[in-house]
């Protein structure tokens, strides 16, 4: 059942991910800073897809994915056209990567160890990622209508 409610959630939120990189008027804007925000949008976007090919694309789903997790706030102007395409082939990671899934795992440990160095179970890191899937989209939906005025 969760499984269920946690692929839901995953496909909502980077759904709005992908609708909030379609919504930047000017695609200079998705990687400006400013005054006290850290990260530009596109910035934010690299890390949310490192983040969940880091976890769930290697940990659930099997793929081969490194992660160069310093590049996802360093990298610059990457053009709207091919975040999208990452954000969508994420989507079909992540997918996958539940689609792996039987409730009976949910209570193991994730494949890997990721805060601490302590094991956490495969429940509570999804939950966990679904969050700071979440958090970050917030802070892109802000990023956008602060920073990126017609």
């Amino acid at each position: 059942m969760i499984i269920e409610t946690l692929k839901t959630l995953f496909n909502k939120d980077l759904q709005k991910l992908k609708k909030e990189i379609e919504s930047y008027s000017d695609e200079k804007n998705m990687w400006q800073i400013e005054k006290a925000i850290a990260n530009s949008g596109g910035n934010l976007c690299l890390h949310l897809l490192g983040n969940l090919n880091a976890y769930i694309g290697v940990g659930l789903a099997g793929s081969n994915y490194q992660r160069h997790r310093d590049l996802e706030f360093s990298l610059k102007d990457i053009p709207k056209e091919e975040l999208l395409q990452r954000i969508e082939a994420t989507i079909l990671v992540v997918n996958g990567g539940l689609n792996n899934l039987k409730e009976n795992q949910l209570q193991k440990d994730f494949p890997i160890v990721i805060w601490d160095n302590k094991p956490a179970t495969v429940e509570y890191t999804l939950i966990l990622l679904a969050t700071h899937l979440n958090y970050h989209l917030g802070q892109i939906n802000y990023h956008r209508r602060l920073l990126d005025q017609p």
